[in-house]
């Protein structure tokens, strides 16, 4: 038998080289351990940030929630006694109740709102002016949430405020928007759709965008008018976006904290003061860290129970393509 016909053997032109089986496992095995090497280098500046500002953070404020802690002395473990003074807390009560119904409201307006206003850009108009809208709707997405509380602060004055004038005009009479009890929280929640409407409109542009055409001009030549295209075919080629839209507006909703913080100070009394409102001024004011601990504990609870509460409702209403 020829060298060249033996088993484990390659030939070359004018020679026979011998080749071990297992060469080239062998190397390609070297290959994924590089990359594997290469990987664990790129990740691991994230996995210390991770660690350093989510995962550190996040273990301490759990542990300190069993403390009496005021950054002077040590902590001293107190066991339950926080989570038992907050279940008792009228206070705390109040601004998980203003956040709830901050968080309803808000989301409420925010994807209606969007969503029409994604519709629209998306219909049959010039090109430059479809990208004129995109742009002002996105604008403040990426403005200083302090500058619009501020901006909105004064145009709900109710002395000075342009909202007042137009209504004085029209014959009503002057709305004590930020120093009412019925309005304030409802006045937050403008401001703060104001500023988060374009990011959740650019989700559903661009979700509309991946609708195929031709399923609307089936639709129109089955004489099927707009409204009833929006409910039988938009929404529900739409339902994965509006699923991330909706967890991503409550999430951030349940953690406002600088638009009622700069606008109300929470007030009228405890009116529109929220629960990142109750850690502030718990830890860092008053000092109590470990009851400030405790409250961003069972928010973090309930960020979760509502996420997954979300995709658990989402198996009935949200359809894959």
């Amino acid at each position: 038998m020829a060298l060249s016909d033996r088993p484990g053997s390659a030939s070359l032109p004018g020679m026979t080289v011998p080749v071990s089986p297992r060469s080239g496992t062998g190397s390609l095995r070297g290959e994924q351990r590089r990359e594997a090497r290469a990987a664990y280098v790129y990740l691991l500046p994230v996995f210390v940030l991770f660690v350093v500002f989510v995962a550190g953070p996040l273990i301490a404020s759990v542990v300190l929630s069993f403390t009496r802690y005021d950054v002077v002395s040590e902590p001293v473990g107190i066991g339950l006694d926080n989570y038992q003074r907050l279940a008792g807390d009228e206070r705390v009560i109040i601004s998980f109740r203003n956040t709830f119904v901050f968080v309803i409201l808000s989301t409420l307006l925010e994807i209606t709102i969007a969503l029409l206003l994604a519709v629209g850009v998306q219909s049959r108009m010039p090109t430059f002016l479809r990208y004129v809208f995109r742009t002002a709707f996105f604008l403040p997405v990426i403005t200083s949430s302090t500058a619009i509380a501020i901006i909105f602060s004064y145009m709900f004055s109710r002395d000075f405020g342009v909202i007042n004038y137009y209504l004085v005009q029209l014959g009503f009479e002057r709305v004590p928007w930020l120093n009412s009890t019925q309005w304030s929280l409802f006045t937050i929640v403008l401001a703060s759709v104001w500023q988060r409407l374009g990011f959740t409109f650019i989700l559903f542009v661009a979700g509309l965008q991946n609708i195929p055409r031709d399923i609307y001009e089936a639709a129109s030549i089955d004489g099927v008018g707009p409204f009833t295209r929006l409910r039988t075919l938009t929404i529900p080629l739409l339902s994965p976006t509006i699923l991330f839209a909706t967890v991503i507006g409550v999430i951030a909703s349940l953690q406002v904290f600088e638009t009622p913080f700069i606008m109300t100070r929470g007030g009228p009394g405890d009116s529109s003061r929220t629960v990142v409102m109750m850690i502030q001024e718990s830890a860092f004011q008053n000092l109590e860290f470990g009851y400030g601990s405790a409250i961003a504990v069972i928010l973090f609870v309930v960020i979760m129970l509502f996420t997954l509460l979300q995709f658990w409702m989402s198996q009935r209403w949200v359809h894959y393509q």
